[in-house]
């Protein structure tokens, strides 16, 4: 069976709807409508039920997610067996936001490669899109997230307390001050519904940027003021480059592991070992 037809299955059970799988594919919804009624022609039973209101699984459709998915990690599973280089038995690759690797996911790798020399391992980026369709179809094991999304197959845990704070590229800026240089990060819909609420005066602005804690770069280089996460952005502020906005409010924005349940127990009590022992020290420090 095609493998490329059932993780087109998964996204478009997952999302809800044709449209939003096709943008996270990078394919055209006429590319997934098309899968997806290969798939059914196949089984000779239809998966989904249409309407205005998006998709959702037929009965059919609900007792092959199950086997879709496991299919699915078979497959990764031998690409990553075979990929294993010589001298190494086992492997786990980690997924990780582009904030969340300088701070916590290159030093994860670190003790991991301590306490499991024989481990090898793999890296991945992504937003927290990505990073749920690699954890679904098998492409990575586990990732660090601030925005998990659950899907059949995954659990997630909470690692750390972690705020966005508002943050300028001037010296000593107050919420007063910002409004007309303010940029807004998309950091989820919670964020700004919160944002939305508590500084209703900030909420039409004339750019929104989609590009998480790489914002920081861009405020450095313009006059502009934004929300990033806490830890990610000290460095920016320890050396003068951004400048915190006492006055701003805080929004919660804590991290996550999200693991695929099929992990082999012994690899994933290597690594839950390793990140509590990372996490408990920066909580602490919180």
């Amino acid at each position: 069976m095609d493998i490329v037809l059932l993780k087109t299955f998964i996204e478009v059970a997952g999302s809800g709807s044709f449209v939003a799988a096709s943008e996270r594919l990078y394919v055209t919804q006429s590319a997934v409508s098309l899968r997806i009624q290969r798939l059914e022609d196949s089984l000779g039973h239809p998966l989904f039920l249409r309407s205005k209101a998006g998709v959702e699984l037929t009965p059919a459709g609900r007792k092959f997610e199950h086997y879709a998915l496991g299919i699915i990690s078979l497959w990764e599973e031998a690409l990553r067996q075979i990929a294993i280089p010589e001298g190494f038995h086992r492997s786990l690759t980690i997924g990780a936001q582009y904030s969340l690797w300088p701070g916590l996911g290159f030093r994860w790798l670190d003790r991991i490669q301590t306490v499991a020399p024989d481990l090898n391992l793999r890296a991945e980026l992504g937003m927290p899109d990505r990073l749920t369709r690699f954890l679904t179809d098998g492409t990575i094991q586990c990732a660090l997230t601030y925005t998990p999304k659950l899907r059949p197959g995954l659990d997630a845990q909470k690692i750390i307390s972690e705020n966005l704070i508002m943050v300028a590229s001037w010296a000593n800026p107050t919420a007063e001050t910002v409004a007309e240089r303010y940029v807004l990060i998309d950091w989820g819909q919670e964020f700004i519904r919160e944002h939305s609420r508590r500084l209703p005066q900030l909420k039409n602005t004339a750019l929104t940027l989609s590009v998480g804690a790489l914002g920081a770069e861009y405020l450095t280089k313009r006059n502009a003021a934004a929300y990033l996460p806490a830890r990610y952005v000290q460095r920016y502020l320890d050396a003068g480059l951004l400048h915190l906005v006492p006055d701003a409010p805080r929004f919660p924005y804590p991290i996550w592991v999200v693991w695929r349940t099929d992990v082999d127990p012994i690899i994933r009590a290597a690594a839950e070992s390793t990140l509590r022992e990372i996490t408990s020290d920066q909580n602490a420090t919180s």
